[in-house]
């Protein structure tokens, strides 16, 4: 039997590629460094291009009777008012919303599809530690056990590792940091059965900071914004100003802000947007954060990975089980480019804009007349199509 392709790091765009192989009938091997998914993932959001793939695998049924919570609008909160960016009910969709879905329930299913496909795999506690090579091509990886170390040979190594891809600094693949002017403190307070039933995934704007929040099945996720390089300023002065914050600007929450208690409650989410100039070398391919890291600002992580899965696929499928040319490499990251350079090129705005007002001592709320356009027919519709596909989303043909 041929190698198998060999996917090192479960998250999504790994886990949808692995499937999409062995559905074909292509051995994959999934290696997992941790044990399992069960851990706290800050990306939960499945959008309309992803649940209507699913759809068309057989999938989507089984997908959403998992436990989740559908999300109709997308809200900017400012001084003046709610302004909805977004309405994903408008779209013609037979999923007309996002699916927020703990991530690690959704890698769970994933996993379990790809484990029950004829000659695929999901390895857990498997480290990869190198790349065995033969001459400039990648032919493995090394990985790390329980029971020692192990060589893994690949016709073709997927590296889809996130942000912190070991597969891409093993394959000296840099990414370039795109600019980022601000970092997240994390933290989860309970859900209420009286809370606003439209408070879907909205940003909280005051002066100098804003709040994205995030509902979900195991309560609402809270990312606190504060300039790059902030935290060690935000927590030698504590949680008070972000309580103070949750008070003023998202007041129906304000009667948790006091369970909020200690930093120790608080995660930072180092915001990143980076690229790297390749994503391929002879044998190796990096997909997703590993390629090009996102940032957590709009929920763009999970669709952008699992695009990136499709495509590929679309290029390795044909080539059944036989070697993977260094073209169809470069045309994957060819096909893929142009859509995250402006996805990112946006995110890069954003935060311009945010530094740009910092900086002058600006608000950095949003600008007045972005209520003026959103209010025109069809815009929220347009905005919620685009963030729902992204640009150019890939179709899968194979």
């Amino acid at each position: 039997m041929a190698d198998p392709v060999v996917v090192a790091g479960g998250g999504p765009g790994g886990m949808m590629l692995a499937y999409l192989l062995g559905r074909a009938g292509i051995p994959v091997t999934v290696l997992e460094a941790a044990r399992d998914f069960d851990r706290d993932f800050r990306g939960d959001s499945l959008h309309p291009y992803t649940l209507e793939l699913f759809a068309e695998l057989g999938l989507a049924g089984d997908l959403l009777a998992l436990p989740h919570v559908t999300a109709r609008h997308f809200r900017f909160h400012t001084r003046a008012g709610a302004i909805t960016v977004a309405d994903y009910g408008k779209i013609d969709s037979p999923y007309p919303y996002i699916a927020l879905m703990p991530q690690a329930r959704f890698l769970d299913f994933l996993a379990a599809k790809v484990a029950a496909l004829p000659g695929c795999s999901v390895r857990t506690g498997c480290k990869v530690t190198g790349l065995v090579q033969d001459h400039d091509r990648v032919t493995g990886a090394r990985i790390r056990t329980g029971a020692g170390d192990e060589d893994v040979p690949a016709r073709l190594v997927i590296g889809s590792d996130g942000r912190f891809s070991r597969l891409r600094r093993l394959a000296d693949l840099p990414v370039r940091p795109l600019g980022a002017a601000s970092d997240l403190l994390w933290f989860r307070l309970p859900r209420h059965e009286q809370d606003p039933a439209d408070a879907d995934l909205d940003l909280y704007f005051g002066r100098d900071n804003y709040a994205g929040l995030l509902t979900g099945t195991q309560g609402w996720q809270v990312g606190y914004t504060v300039p790059k390089g902030g935290f060690p300023a935000a927590r030698e002065a504590g949680v008070d100003p972000i309580r103070r914050f949750i008070a003023g600007h998202i007041p129906w929450l304000a009667d948790r802000a006091g369970r909020l208690t200690s930093f120790d409650q608080i995660t930072l989410l180092s915001v990143a947007i980076a690229r790297a100039d390749r994503w391929w070398r002879p044998g190796l391919l990096l997909l997703g954060d590993a390629a090009h890291v996102i940032s957590p600002v709009g929920g763009n992580g999970i669709l952008m990975a699992v695009q990136d899965a499709v495509t590929a696929a679309n290029h390795l499928i044909p080539l059944g089980a036989g070697p993977v040319p260094d073209a169809v490499l470069a045309a994957i990251q060819a096909d893929r480019e142009p859509a995250i350079r402006k996805v990112q090129h946006q995110q890069v705005r954003l935060e311009r804009r945010v530094a740009t007002a910092r900086a002058a001592g600006r608000s950095i709320s949003p600008p007045a007349i972005l209520r003026l356009v959103t209010a025109v027919p069809g815009v929220r519709r347009r905005t919620a199509r685009a963030n729902a596909y992204g640009p150019n989303p890939p179709r899968l043909t194979c």
